[in-house]
């Protein structure tokens, strides 16, 4: 049903990474989110007032706020696709991660709202009026929340998108708050106990929940958290698989939005090639990356001494030294600058921010560790920080 909604409504749907195509994919989920949710809500809104239910009532609001939420996301989606402009070189991505944040907000507002209302009736308990049509309307609601979990998860998952897989965690939350709406209707039927202000609570808490923690998820990307540790793994592979690429470090990703990333990495090759054909290769690599994974990747040529053997020694060894302070950390760029007197070793190194060590506190360790065996030996230390897990 899923691939036969998307091929049908979205062209190409194959190319996810095709910033068009993405945002097609994004709008008719929330399209049919829309239309799911507002079916769902008015089917128990009025099941809910018929019946008196409180419970059934707020996880019809639930459901509303749910198409508010799918209409917002619609706009996101709308919004983010607008192409850069002068006043926004980068694009206008990050809307997709403020309209999730106003989605959240929003579930919030229902939550707190539902919990005061379901608190309220612990004291004015009226019993609810079954019926099998109730149980009828509840049981569809949780099956077809289950298709827009599988739904939202597969579209999500395919365009990497964290809003629809945030939708899919929701979705998923409802088919847990409906069950329980139906187990307490079902319950307070045969054993004449009324749960449904304690039911109507449970729901409103787990709403409040789900809203905290899709806020944090909306929130982290704003504030910029580290890159997708695949997204990371891929630059780094595919960087590395082009010949004459040594190794890359400072790589930094910058990330504006879903689908509008930019990166920049330093890539080392060998001192010994002539610097037009290096030159020739990072290029390629550049433009590969514009047309396979529609990303802006800028790459910062290193020259690495490849063919003295004495250089090659003191890079291995000073770099089994850092690793022996902490295994993750990492050297670069060495190079080795020979004098009348002594010898600088210039390199950069790169310290993890879960490593407790102060910058200067870690260039005194090396050092000292360097001159136990080569007191004429001067390191000259860059500390780093390393962007990306």
């Amino acid at each position: 049903m899923t691939e036969w909604l998307m091929r049908t409504f979205v062209k190409n749907y194959e190319h996810a990474k095709d910033p068009q195509v993405r945002n097609s994919a994004g709008s008719t989920a929330g399209m049919v989110g829309i239309v799911c949710n507002v079916l769902l809500c008015g089917a128990k809104g009025a099941i809910g007032l018929l019946a008196g239910s409180v419970a059934i009532v707020a996880d019809a609001l639930n459901n509303l706020s749910d198409a508010a939420s799918n209409i917002i996301s619609l706009l996101g989606f709308r919004m983010a696709s607008k192409p850069a402009d002068t006043d926004h070189p980068y694009g206008h991505g990050r809307y997709e991660y403020l309209s999730g944040l106003v989605v959240a907000a929003m579930i919030l507002v229902v939550g707190f709202e539902l919990l005061k209302t379901s608190f309220e009736k612990v004291f004015n308990t009226e019993p609810v009026d079954f019926s099998w049509a109730l149980v009828v309307v509840l049981a569809l609601s949780i099956l077809v929340k289950l298709w827009m979990m599988v739904f939202n998860k597969k579209v999500g998952d395919h365009i990497n998108s964290q809003t629809l897989i945030a939708t899919s965690v929701d979705s998923r939350n409802d088919v847990i708050t409906t069950a329980a709406v139906l187990i307490a209707a079902l319950v307070s039927h045969f054993s004449g106990v009324e749960l449904d202000a304690y039911m109507g609570m449970a729901v409103a808490a787990f709403i409040l929940y789900s809203g905290v923690g899709l806020l944090k998820d909306t929130i982290d990307p704003l504030i910029v958290r580290p890159a997708d540790p695949e997204l990371v793994e891929h630059i780094q592979e595919k960087t590395m698989s082009y010949p004459g690429v040594l190794g890359i470090h400072d790589l930094i990703v910058h990330d504006y939005g879903p689908g509008r990333v930019f990166a920049s990495v330093h890539a080392e090759v060998p001192a010994e090639t002539p610097v037009l054909e290096s030159h020739d290769i990072i290029d390629r690599i550049e433009q590969d990356f514009r047309r396979d994974d529609h990303m802006e990747v800028v790459i910062h040529l290193d020259p690495v001494v490849t063919k003295d053997p004495r250089v090659s020694q003191l890079r291995e060894w000073i770099d089994g030294l850092v690793k022996e302070i902490d295994p993750s950390m990492s050297i670069h760029d060495f190079r080795m600058v020979p004098g009348d007197t002594h010898t600088n070793l210039i390199f950069d190194c790169v310290e993890p921010y879960e490593v407790p060590i102060e910058p200067s506190e870690l260039k005194r360790m090396i050092q000292s560790k360097v001159w136990q065996t080569y007191p004429d030996h001067n390191c000259v230390i860059q500390v780093d920080r390393s962007y990306v897990m």
